[in-house]
């Protein structure tokens, strides 16, 4: 485990950074006031901050089987991922229309961007990111019938990973938690073993492990994870960053629940800090972050606060409640849930916002809690779908037709991904700040 070691300066660079940069396994994170002169303003941003999706101006033309109305610009294939992935957790077959529009997102090398408005145009292979590749895999993977995609997007993954076995948001940039989480999802997904995808000797887990802060740390902070390193090598803790990393930890991605609704085996075990290893196991360091996220959950009465204290973080709430379900922590990750359902302003920050309604459905998914039947009556799924085309209901497994297809499909690699775990949340990434850095680095 690294050490910390972390000074007042060293908490507030990488710390601001991560406010604004969320594992896509879930909506993009928030632009906060300390990020705003770095971070344009995308949609799901604005909606995490618990501003109604429907304030962002929408594109004048969008593209037919896009969910949402917002400008998808920073989030096009987060989103569209997410709600794909929701879907199949309910049982519900995606609209073509839906499905054509996010593998006609897919750039020629295999990767994909977070959106491309003109797909007749070459991919600028800077703005391909990991991200929006990742959770594009896992949609496509739960759906059974896109191999050559699915396939084409795990070799461009493997093949940008660095050296320490990690990945950064786009190719060639330094590690990072959420970026390295969701790609774990990724392979997870596609029935491959992350921890023997290497790159330089290094595998994602061990670019994770570089990450936590370990026994030198304080005890309330010991078993976060840093979203990077600071300038100084410090780690500061972050909560997204630490629900992401548990649930790749657990082989998860963002379906952990889509086996058979029965997320971290039916287990229900105390999230409870244990001894203190120096070298843990991928499943002894995830236990260690479900630990802390649970020990922070507890102390905010069920949700976990925004990096900047800014009020709470719907988005990650909702993606430790995933997290600690995929490690076989049931009740602790009801918490969280419970308490999404409880506060008045999850709707707000949800409504019509497609990638905050599916990180909601997959979380009530793997704490078995129904997502039709939400806060005040609320039925996410059937807000989901009115967000875009609507997907149709599996038919019945004693049709001969339906045995056929659903043979086809549950022979894929989407059956793999979800009987061993299945991300992601998820949104998302703030990838309105790392679009704008991107544009730096290239000027």
């Amino acid at each position: 485990m690294a050490p910390i070691g972390r000074t007042a300066t060293a908490r507030g660079t990488r710390a601001a950074l991560a406010a604004a940069v969320l594992l896509p396994l879930t909506v993009a994170g928030p632009a906060t006031a300390a990020s705003a002169a770095t971070a344009p303003q995308a949609a799901p941003q604005v909606a995490a901050q618990g501003i109604p999706a429907q304030a962002v101006p929408a594109q004048k033309k969008l593209p037919e089987g896009l969910y949402g109305t917002a400008d998808p610009e920073f989030d096009g294939v987060w989103r569209q991922s997410l709600a794909l992935l929701a879907q199949r957790s309910q049982q519900l077959r995606p609209a073509p229309a839906a499905v054509a529009f996010l593998t006609g997102q897919q750039c020629a090398d295999g990767g994909f961007a977070a959106y491309r408005a003109d797909v007749a145009k070459p991919c600028d292979e800077a703005a391909e990111d990991t991200n929006a590749t990742a959770a594009a895999v896992q949609a496509l993977s739960a759906l059974g019938k896109e191999r050559k995609a699915v396939d084409r997007g795990v070799a461009w993954l493997k093949e940008i990973q660095n050296e320490d076995g990690g990945w950064g948001f786009n190719p060639g940039g330094p590690t990072d938690a959420n970026s390295t989480a969701v790609v774990v999802g990724a392979l997870a997904a596609v029935g491959e073993e992350p921890e023997k995808t290497t790159a330089g000797g290094g595998s994602p887990y061990d670019a994770l492990a570089a990450l936590q802060l370990g026994c030198d740390a304080k005890k309330t902070e010991r078993g976060a994870y840093a979203y990077q390193p600071e300038d100084d090598g410090a780690l500061f803790p972050n909560d997204y960053a630490t629900a992401s990393a548990v649930l790749a930890g657990t082989g998860n991605g963002l379906g952990a629940g889509m086996a058979q609704g029965d997320a971290g085996g039916g287990k229900d075990e105390p999230a409870e800090a244990g001894a203190c290893a120096e070298d843990p196991s991928p499943a002894e360091a995830a236990d260690a972050g479900a630990a802390y996220l649970a020990q922070k959950l507890a102390a905010g009465d069920g949700h976990l606060p925004m990096t900047t204290g800014e009020g709470p973080d719907h988005n990650a709430t909702a993606v430790a409640a995933l997290a600690l379900a995929a490690g076989g922590h049931r009740s602790a990750a009801r918490e969280p849930y419970g308490w999404l359902e409880r506060d008045k302003s999850t709707l707000a920050w949800s409504k019509e916002n497609p990638a905050a309604l599916a990180t909601l459905i997959l979380a009530a998914d793997a704490v078995d809690a129904d997502p039709s039947a939400f806060a005040d009556g609320t039925d996410l799924v059937a807000n989901l779908n009115a967000t875009g085309p609507q997907p149709t209901a599996e038919k019945p497994a004693t049709d001969p037709a339906a045995s056929e297809e659903s043979s086809d499909d549950d022979g894929g690699p989407g059956v793999v991904v979800w009987s061993l775990l299945a991300v992601g949340l998820a949104a998302g990434a703030g990838i309105g700040l790392l679009a704008s850095a991107r544009r730096k680095k290239r000027a």
